[in-house]
């Protein structure tokens, strides 16, 4: 099992690049698959998560090539290109990869079996199976369908009208997927809203989708055409990096063309509710995404109440954010959070206990936490639970420890950024 050792840094500076959208490097190999021509992918984020897809997409026919300068060219055959695959499609520890596919083969004319790690099998996949069964969908799974594995076999589905009683941008993607392969309209309501890299990324290689206040929709029948996509740097990791500038005295930080979607940057909007310095400088769009360049500042940060509608835009982000409440003036609750239960850990037992190791007085609650902020952290040993959030977490901890924290089973960090100790140990000089 891997550890790290991190000690306090005495501030953070320079100019990074934090690797590709995980979101958006998923959706670049699915769609590009499925378009007709030759996609072109800059940034593509190679995490273990990402490459199984792409080793999922090549299984089912899809020549997918990887270029001496990082880019990925995909030979996409159009959406009824794809073949049925030899063997079980390992989705590995990505939840994005099994739910997006399996409403994506839900409408082939094919049989095929989707499975994961440990970890993913262990994750619930009812919310999804709920709904394309709805469409006609025959699929198949351990707990009366609710954990993988999941074996589907393809049929003709039809549009329906669904409300999905939590915002979930895999819910939502899964369906218009299958959305694509059904009869009539697929309409998707959430009760917040929840990431829109599908729908753009969907108009972007020529399909039509109606986002309103409150969901989206999509036609079936309808064909995308390949594009040239260039993949922005990751909030998500970009966020590790953020907070460690913010809580570390002296730091100031320069953060390189990071993705901006409204429906993701929740993670900015509380932090500088609690009083953090982030500018954002030379904004812009790319692949249909807006970007810009995060500069950022050490702050005394203040303690918040957090829940509602922020709390999908920054979902991922609250393993970190809760360091960032550590280490705030006062007192912050998170609230409404409930989804962090069922994600690769549950991430609200497993940042408590982080918490705790390091002296941080913190309650649980079925939904959220509430955090009193500590003028010190302290050392000591925690767990990542194989969380790769959770590893990087405590590492940001650390730099703000009276003595050295060391954090176990770190490997899981190759799933969505594997040069983040390299990074953290550049910027921290």
């Amino acid at each position: 099992m891997q550890t790290q050792i991190i000690e306090a840094s005495c501030g953070l500076k320079g100019e990074i690049v934090v690797p590709g959208d995980k979101s958006i490097s998923h959706r670049s190999v699915m769609f590009g698959s499925l378009a007709q021509g030759t996609t072109r992918v800059q940034g593509f984020l190679r995490g273990e998560d990402n490459l199984s897809t792409v080793a999922a997409f090549r299984a089912m026919g899809i020549q997918i090539d990887e270029l001496p300068e990082g880019d990925l060219l995909i030979h996409g055959k159009g959406v009824h290109g794809l073949q049925e695959p030899l063997d079980v499609l390992d989705c590995g520890n990505s939840g994005t990869t099994i739910r997006l596919m399996s409403g994506l083969l839900a409408g082939q004319t094919f049989f095929s079996v989707l499975t994961g790690d440990q970890y993913l099998r262990r994750r619930p996949m009812g919310r999804v199976m709920t709904p394309l069964s709805q469409m006609g969908a025959q699929i198949w799974g351990r707990q009366q369908g609710q954990c993988a594995p999941l074996a589907i076999v393809g049929k003709p589905l039809q549009g329906v009208e669904y409300h999905s009683p939590v915002a979930s941008a895999q819910v939502k993607s899964a369906l218009l997927l299958a959305g694509l392969y059904a009869d009539g309209t697929t309409t998707v309501y959430e009760p917040h809203l929840s990431r829109d890299h599908t729908e753009r990324m969907l108009r972007y290689l020529g399909v039509e989708v109606d986002s309103f206040d409150g969901g989206a929709s999509i036609c079936g029948g309808q064909r995308l055409t390949a594009r040239d996509i260039e993949v922005p740097g990751d909030i998500s990791s970009a966020a590790f990096f953020i907070i460690a500038a913010l809580i570390v005295p002296g730091s100031e930080l320069l953060i390189r063309n990071v993705g901006m979607n409204p429906t993701r940057s929740g993670v900015l909007d509380i932090l500088q509710a609690m009083n953090g310095q982030i500018e954002q400088v030379n904004c812009r769009e790319a692949g249909g995404e807006p970007v810009a360049d995060l500069l950022v500042k050490s702050s005394p940060l203040k303690g918040i109440e957090i829940g509602g509608a922020l709390v999908p835009r920054a979902i991922d982000e609250f393993p970190v954010i809760s360091i960032a409440a550590a280490c705030a003036e006062g007192r912050t609750t998170i609230r409404d959070a409930k989804e962090l239960r069922v994600k690769e850990t549950d991430r609200i037992a497993a940042m408590a206990a982080v918490l705790k190791t390091l002296g941080v007085a913190v309650e649980t609650l079925d939904d959220g936490m509430v955090i009193d902020g500590a003028e010190q952290l302290r050392g000591g040993t925690v767990s990542s639970c194989g969380d790769h959030r959770i590893a990087m977490s405590s590492a940001v901890a650390a730099l703000r420890s009276c003595s050295a924290v060391t954090i176990e089973d770190t490997a899981c960090t190759a799933t969505s950024f594997p040069n983040f100790w390299s990074l953290l140990q550049q910027v921290r000089g």
